[in-house]
């Protein structure tokens, strides 16, 4: 699939947005089911290789509307790409951190059940995800460090990029080569490697199992990523699992209607179940 043929879909509207702070940036759109609450809670953060020039939310919005459509509750959340100010390092990350961590104080109200939230990451998305279940293992003088944990059940990474130095050789020089310094941060004396507060490879073991799903053809994230992330996270003692759909690329794991996106479908609505 390319992106036309999701994008020239009909594009589905959220039942509400809800700013997290003051920044146009950042907000998070909330997409409710109908029935009666509480809802089982998503988290959702979309790729875009950490550039909004690239993509932002609303590339998620067919996504989230078959979620909905399933009874289950979406919290698209938006923040600032490395081409905006202040994002990058520390900005997209403590983004991330400040819209989680709403869906987690005001989602009871909203009519969200948050005790055991499923997230799904798409590309660059996975990679935030993916940090945001390892959030308790940051450092507190990390400048990411928001003191914020999520309580996060699972984590479906779709096509995600979850391992930055191990992405960057084999993803597109666009998506990350070219961006990499702005999202990692320079490295001091506090914090040689820029890596160890950025990159979930380095923050393992987690509590959330973290589920890598990548399309055999995919060039943007292709499975080797997956499947060194999923030993990684093995061996550091963490669960993992790992699952390539064949003939699938980057676009069908987010598209409604595919055999890829069914499969995720799947396990989100297995882990809110559980």
């Amino acid at each position: 699939m390319t992106w036309s043929d999701l994008t020239s879909r009909d594009l589905p509207q959220p039942t509400s947005t809800h700013a997290y702070g003051d920044n146009p940036a950042q907000i998070a759109d909330l997409w409710l089911p109908d029935g009666p609450s509480p809802h089982p809670a998503v988290l959702m953060v979309h790729g875009g290789c950490w550039q909004k020039a690239i993509a932002d939310r609303t590339l998620m919005n067919y996504a989230a509307e078959d979620l909905r459509q399933r009874g289950l509750a979406v919290w698209n959340i938006e923040y600032r790409g490395v081409d905006e100010i202040g994002g990058g390092y520390p900005g997209t990350f403590l983004d991330v951190s400040m819209a989680t961590n709403m869906l987690v104080e005001k989602g009871p109200k909203l009519g969200l059940a948050v005790e055991q939230i499923v997230a799904i990451g798409h590309s660059a998305g996975g990679h935030l995800a993916a940090w945001l279940a390892a959030q308790p293992n940051l450092r507190s003088d990390s400048d990411v460090s928001s003191g914020h944990t999520a309580p996060l059940a699972a984590v479906i990474i779709s096509g995600g990029l979850a391992d930055l130095e191990a992405s960057e050789p084999v993803t597109l020089e666009s998506c990350l080569g070219s961006i990499i310094d702005d999202l990692t941060g320079s490295p001091d004396e506090g914090r040689l490697r820029v890596f160890s507060d950025t990159s979930p490879t380095e923050l393992l073991p987690v509590d959330a199992i973290l589920i890598s799903v990548n399309g055999d053809k995919d060039r943007i994230a292709p499975p080797e990523l997956g499947r060194s992330f999923t030993k990684a996270v093995r061996a550091a003692g963490g669960q993992a699992n790992y699952i390539e759909i064949r003939n699938a690329g980057h676009v069908e794991l987010i598209s409604p209607g595919t055999e890829a996106f069914e499969v995720q479908a799947k396990l989100i609505e297995s882990y809110v179940n559980r």
